[in-house]
């Protein structure tokens, strides 16, 4: 057989084959990785619910792990998480999308440049340190003396919220940007054709074309905020309570997580395996917001 005769997958290089290889070899391993995390994570949770009643879990709302009497109700920590999710969405939002309507249609070419490394560079700080921040100036400087001392101590929820909201900003307004910079100009100059102004454009042409992406956007900068974790812990406090109050202290899953995996914690205890149940609860709530992401995406998705 000629050479010409043989399959194209057989004249291909021997490196081009060895890198297809790694790259398969790389894709497997993070599906194997998901694979086994979520066994442990399901296997780990089905041997505490061998002891505590999925019912008494899912709907107690005290929650005392290490102190007698103990208490299984994860709902106080997830009204924590989503007090805390909350605040930061509130702050977030607005925020983010308003820097993604400056950078795209507002800034100049030169403006963007300086602007938006700057602002991405708030995602690289190191959240423990946003943390600091919380208890050592924003909870003392500046929620204290607003709301009274007797109201709000140096550790809130509202504290955590923020800062997690200052985190979560730049994941908004970057991802936000890039789909509105996607949108062709064409249809933003027949706009401009038709005498709209520059916000109307914004608001009538650009923001609905690049829906999909904003959405998926803040959907995502969501599940980062019930995913964090060292700024929650240092600026949230260490109160598993049912209250979705934002000036009392709280405590989120992932703060829960944290503590208990200090290596105090006897393995194979009750209190080790409910780490594992609150792992899977959070595992679940980032699930469906993420699978809520794509579904919007592609629902709401605007070809040109």
């Amino acid at each position: 057989m000629t050479s010409a005769a043989r399959p194209l997958s057989r004249r291909r290089p021997a490196s081009e084959r060895i890198i297809e290889t790694l790259l398969f070899l790389s894709a497997l391993l993070g599906v194997v990785t998901t694979i086994g995390i979520v066994a442990v994570l399901l296997v780990e949770t089905l041997e505490f619910f061998r002891e505590i009643s999925p019912v008494e879990f899912f709907t107690g709302t005290f929650w005392s792990a290490s102190i007698q009497p103990r208490a299984w109700g994860v709902l106080a920590l997830v009204s924590g998480t989503v007090t805390v999710a909350g605040i930061a969405m509130v702050m977030a939002v607005p925020l983010g999308l308003l820097s993604a309507v400056l950078l795209s249609d507002y800034a100049s070419p030169r403006v963007r440049i300086v602007v938006k490394p700057i602002l991405e560079l708030i995602a690289g700080i190191p959240t423990i340190v946003l943390g600091f921040f919380a208890i050592n100036f924003l909870a003392p400087q500046l929620l204290i003396p607003i709301l009274g001392r007797g109201n709000i101590g140096t550790f809130s929820a509202l504290a955590a919220g923020i800062v997690v909201g200052l985190l979560v900003t730049p994941l908004i307004a970057s991802i936000s940007e890039d789909a509105m910079r996607a949108v062709p100009r064409g249809m933003r100059e027949g706009a401009y054709a038709m005498g709209a102004t520059k916000f109307e454009v914004v608001r009538k042409v650009v923001f609905p074309a690049a829906l999909s992406g904003i959405m998926a956007s803040i959907i995502l900068a969501m599940s980062r905020a019930i995913g964090e974790t060292m700024a929650v812990v240092l600026a949230g406090g260490g109160t598993p309570q049912f209250t979705f109050d934002p000036r009392e202290s709280i405590q989120t899953m992932t703060a829960f997580i944290a503590a208990i995996s200090q290596g105090e914690t006897p393995q194979g205890s009750i209190e080790f395996k409910s780490l594992f149940a609150v792992a899977a609860t959070l595992f679940l709530m980032t699930l469906v917001l993420n699978l809520a992401s794509s579904w919007f995406v592609r629902k709401y998705r605007t070809t040109y």
